[in-house]
């Protein structure tokens, strides 16, 4: 706005005292002083009011006008209530330094003056940035984009101070502007994530309000082209909205918008809608690689020749790991999303658990959208595949290869995914070992899918299981029915139970610690924090109440099976 501006509106009971030519200057904020030497608070374009507390006679004047000149702010606005009226000192000093003046009413609060420069600042800079969003939006719906959301959330930044980022459903920082600082923490983003995929399930209108720690946040949803739009209409296909809160990028503002002007939510809803638009690219950009692992699952599944599917990995290497020089060694992912009453076969649940499964394969700590482009993700019926490419000379410090870990795949969305399964959908994901050739993919596949069956028996809405729990009992027990299960427990450890109610003995502790301590008496003992003789005792008792002998292999194995299947 311009200072001209300021006379127009008699309610800010402004009287211009010197500096009429220099009226037509643009104001870019508001503050209140009475610091003698306010320079560290000011950046320029500023009106500056001030109740005259820092004058004790008329040689302060002239240095106060100085500094606000050189820091150049735009007016300065002196109240009266304080003297009754500006001192000429202060009106000399303002048009030596061409500053203009005004001298406002004692009937006039400078909060009045404030909220009104404030209002007319912020309208004119969303209309200007409106404008630029706009045209920003022509360019990428026209052709390449010109530095993605990036571009756009600098603009929120720099137009409206507003600091912005855009996450994906797990929580993955996909933009955020360099204005903006660094990288929202990993808690934070796991939690706005949450909240707005609970919110989406719960179909309550955006933006979501969120409060982390002291600092509120502001959730709109970042709709793809196959999505309902904002502002409604039909969808282009219909989907099942639990998979559409599920698959959907969020803008998350660092302000609470409950009190936005309908024009500035206008503006921000129209930001969504751009950056969907480089969304849907990028989502175009995928196909290549999803072609490359359909392919290759479909070779795996038919039996083709080994050569046939080495021949084919040949062609996916280049462009999974571009410049990569030998052929790498590949791990194979399974997922599969599955909603109560809903077959998991039905069209839609194999696309959502390529998506998932693609932004699980992200390192949730490694911001920016170009990390998924090393990813090939393809679905059949209900299930996603992944093929994961490992470079032949990536190794742990172990010497043991690197890749995927089946629980380290959760540990940064499972809240998130948590938040957005509501309560009646799971998923559940399996790791195969990393094969080095192309005979083995068939293997590494049965066995992701075996895995992800294991993952399944367990209880939790987000689970996963990787080939280093296929080797154990772990991979026997959660296919024993259920009926069995019980029975054997049940023969096992009611007698113990039941002696535990009575006489607060203790004894299914003492045998877990037993068996934990691989039968030693003394390491047991001392873990209990008993005398070696108390815990002969209680073995003893437990010998007797279930007829089995705790020195024998075989016996300690069904009590340890017993308490895990328990």
């Amino acid at each position: 706005m311009r200072l001209r501006a300021l006379l127009d509106t008699d309610a800010l009971g402004l009287r211009l005292l010197g500096g009429e030519p220099e009226l037509d200057r643009a104001v870019r904020g508001v503050m209140t002083t009475d610091l003698r030497d306010p320079s560290r608070y000011l950046s320029g374009g500023e009106l500056v009011l001030t109740g005259l507390a820092w004058r004790h006679d008329a040689a302060d004047s002239e240095p106060f006008v100085r500094i606000l000149a050189q820091a150049g702010v735009a007016a300065l606005a002196a109240g009266e209530a304080e003297l009754g009226s500006v001192p000429e000192d202060l009106v000399v000093a303002c048009a030596r330094h061409r500053l203009p003046l005004f001298a406002v009413h004692e009937s006039v609060a400078f909060a009045t003056i404030t909220e009104h420069v404030v209002r007319q600042v912020s309208g004119e800079r969303a209309g200007d940035l409106a404008a630029v969003v706009d045209r920003h939006r022509r360019m990428m719906t026209s052709g390449p984009a010109g530095g993605g959301p990036d571009v756009v959330l600098e603009l929120l930044g720099t137009d409206l101070d507003l600091r912005a980022w855009v996450l994906s459903p797990t929580g993955r920082q996909v933009a955020g502007a360099k204005t903006a600082g660094p990288a929202l923490p990993a808690e934070a983003r796991a939690r706005l994530a949450a909240e707005h995929l609970a919110a989406g399930r719960a179909g309550r209108r955006p933006p979501h309000r969120v409060l982390v720690g002291p600092t509120a946040y502001s959730l709109f949803p970042v709709r793809g082209g196959g999505q309902r739009p904002a502002g409604g209409g039909p969808a282009r296909e219909a989907r099942d909205v639990r998979e559409t809160v599920l698959s959907e990028w969020l803008l998350a503002v660092e302000a609470d918008a409950g009190d936005w002007a309908e024009e500035r939510l206008d503006l921000l809803h129209g930001v969504t809608h751009l950056i969907a638009v480089e969304r849907d690219r990028r989502e175009a950009a995928r196909t290549v690689r999803r072609r490359l692992a359909q392919e290759v699952l479909e070779l795996v599944q038919s039996g083709a020749a080994p050569a046939e599917i080495a021949a084919r990995l040949r062609v996916a290497a280049p462009v999974l790991l571009p410049g990569l020089g030998a052929a790498p060694h590949w791990q194979v992912v399974v997922a599969r999303v599955e909603w109560e009453g809903r077959d998991p076969e039905a069209p839609g649940t194999g696309a959502l658990a390529q998506a998932l499964l693609e932004e699980m394969l992200v390192d949730p700590r490694t911001p920016g959208p170009e990390h998924t482009d090393r990813i090939a993700v393809a679905h059949t019926g209900g299930e996603a595949v992944a093929l994961v490419p490992l470079p032949a000379v990536a190794r742990e410090h172990d010497g043991s290869e690197a890749g995927v870990l089946a629980e380290a795949l959760l540990d940064a969305v499972r809240e998130p995914l948590t938040a957005g399964l509501d309560g009646d959908g799971r998923v559940t994901v399996g790791v195969s070992a990393a094969v080095h050739s192309a005979e083995g993919l068939r293997g590494a596949l049965e066995e992701a899918r075996h895995a992800r069956r294991v993952a399944a028996a367990r209880p939790g809405r987000v689970c996963a299981a990787g080939h280093q729990e296929l080797a154990s009992h772990v991979l026997l027990l959660p296919f024993v029915p259920d009926d069995v299960r019980r029975a054997f427990t049940a023969r096992l450890l009611d007698p113990l139970r039941d002696y535990d109610r009575r006489h607060r003995a203790e004894l299914i502790p003492t045998l877990e610690a037993f068996l934990a301590a691989d039968g030693s008496w003394t390491r047991c003992a001392a873990r209990l924090h008993l005398h070696v003789n108390t815990l002969r005792y209680r073995v003893g008792r437990i010998e007797q109440l279930t007829g089995r002998d705790l020195s024998r292999l075989e016996d300690k194995l069904d009590f340890f099976l017993a308490l895990r299947m328990s």
